[in-house]
């Protein structure tokens, strides 16, 4: 159930340097890398293999003696069709997947540092904490905090709908995450009642499901989503998608029968029905050009509601939010794919008329862009309705709901491809992070070494963030409908108005409800 190199020492402590923690599990010893302790692959709750398969997570193992904290711990199954599954090369194997990660410029009880907690993205079926895009070394020393990372399940493993088993088995990994960190943090320099989650893309999602969710009252006071996508699944849809997996494979989508398929096979399923969504967009509507089969689940119990009705109920007044977008997240698929600037009026067209808000959305979008070609029109629709738009929408739920909350917008476009991705989707991650070499990173900065501008920007994201997540204030007003203040991050950062007035018009008052089975 574990890998070699996260063995507990058997008989007795390590003779190994480094320092040592003890959690509710069992002692942990980590490594002094760069002027912080930093400890890997720590189990937060038991394997989810066996009877555990599709279940609840359960509480990690205990141990005797003292666990070597020094490798990530296994990825979960992931289908590896998306962007080739960056991160995964030479990762440990095993099933020990439900693991955190913490960076600390020092493990004293006695610091009460801010706590800074990454959930990742990937479509909610890739991705892993041990990614070298997500090494914290600069979050934790520039910010002096304190910073974790967690593994959850994804795809057939976490998200699909399966007959017997809990809805959103990602979600609930992400609960067990954060009741770990309350329980043990406090040993790691870290102040548990000063709490932040902070996520990207899939990782937002989750973030806005967290502040919906009655599980996860109060176990963080602060929240950063960045580009949250708007695509929730209703339970008919998710059942139905669910059972389209299932059938991918011959089987039924049950317990039973998938248990019989190994956890790493089964993510076949997804990889062969996902290029095969747009045939279904009869039935699936938008979420079947997504070629995503996997979302958070509106199921009426562990996620009662979607997180925009959530927030303006109030469900999250308590926590102070920070929500922020790129201005050309969907130019990095297009581009991805190999068709930046070649979509046709009839593919923008069919855009248009899937995505734009109302019966008279195409020509509400031709209208309020009458230069755009169809490719800017196709990139446009798609950005607000993916990304742009559910996180604006967040932010102003918030404030419905007696929150509060700030907003941002990347414009600085990325170096690679002589600026032809713009500020796209995920170009905050190596900005906030400083891994520019790393995952993405590589496409987007193209290799280089980032220059002068690229570092200051960056230097600004983290000072951002960890000011936030110390203060509560990222350094801008909070937004409001008057005034509707948002920090712009471009290479001469500034705050104004909200940039994208025209698409905000467009869809407001546009409800972001859980996405339907159709027919």
């Amino acid at each position: 159930m574990t890998t070699t190199d996260s063995r507990p020492s058997p008989g007795g402590p390590s003779d190994q340097p480094g320092p040592v923690v003890r959690t509710t599990a069992g002692a942990v010893r980590g490594r002094q890398e760069e002027g912080l302790a930093v400890f890997r692959g720590i189990p937060f709750a038991a394997p989810p293999v066996g009877e555990a398969r599709f279940q609840a997570p359960r509480p990690a193992e205990t141990w005797d003696g003292i666990r070597d904290a020094y490798a990530f711990g296994p990825p979960p199954p992931q289908d590896l069709g998306l962007m080739g599954g960056p991160g995964l090369i030479d990762v440990p194997q095993g099933d020990d997947w439900l693991t955190v990660n913490v960076w600390t410029p020092d493990p004293d009880p006695g610091a009460h540092r801010p706590v800074m907690v990454w959930i990742h993205g990937g479509a909610y079926k890739l991705g892993h904490s041990g990614s070298p895009g997500y090494d914290a070394r600069h979050i934790a020393a520039g910010g002096d905090v304190v910073v974790v990372s967690l593994n959850y399940r994804l795809g057939m493993e976490g998200f699909a709908f399966i007959e017997g088993a809990p809805a959103n088995r990602a979600l609930l990994d992400q609960v067990a995450a954060l009741e770990w960190v309350r329980d043990n943090i406090e040993s790691f320099g870290g102040d548990p009642d000063q709490v932040t989650v902070f996520g990207e893309s899939a990782g937002a999602g989750s973030i806005a499901a967290l502040l919906s969710m009655p599980r996860a009252t109060g176990l963080f006071r602060r929240a950063i989503a960045q580009s949250v996508p708007g695509t929730f699944f209703s339970d008919a849809l998710a059942r139905d998608i669910g059972t389209a997996l299932a059938a991918e494979l011959g089987l039924r989508p049950t317990v039973a029968d998938l248990s019989t398929i190994a956890p790493r096979k089964l993510t076949s399923a997804g990889e062969t029905l996902g290029p095969k969504m747009p045939q279904h967009i009869d039935r699936w509507g938008q979420a079947a050009p997504t070629v995503t089969p996997f979302s958070p689940v509106v199921d009426g119990e562990v996620l009662p509601t979607s997180p925009w009705q959530a927030l303006r109920s109030g469900s999250a007044k308590d926590v102070e939010l920070l929500v922020g977008h790129n201005r050309d997240e969907y130019r990095l698929f297009i581009a991805m794919a190999g068709q930046l600037g070649q979509m046709s009026d009839e593919r923008a067209t069919s855009a248009l008329r899937l995505f734009a808000p109302g019966p008279d959305g195409e020509q509400a979008y031709r209208a309020a862009f009458p230069e755009a070609s169809p490719s800017e029109l196709y990139e446009r629709v798609q950005t607000d309705w993916l990304f742009s738009m559910p996180s604006l929408h967040l932010a102003e739920a918030q404030r419905a709901g007696g929150g509060r909350a700030h907003v941002c917008e990347l414009t600085w476009p990325a170096p690679g491809n002589g600026g032809a991705l713009g500020a796209c989707h995920a170009l905050d991650i190596p900005l906030l992070f400083g891994t520019y070499g790393a995952d993405l990173g590589l496409l987007l900065f193209a290799g280089t070494e980032p220059s002068a501008e690229a570092l200051s920007l960056s230097s600004r994201f983290r000072a951002s963030w960890t000011s936030f997540a110390r203060t509560g204030d990222p350094g801008w007003p909070a937004y409001d409908d008057e005034r509707r203040l948002v920090q712009v991050l471009d290479a001469e950062p500034e705050v104004r108005a909200y940039p994208e007035e025209a698409s905000r018009r467009l869809w407001e008052g546009y409800d972001f409800r859980p996405l339907p089975l159709l027919g």
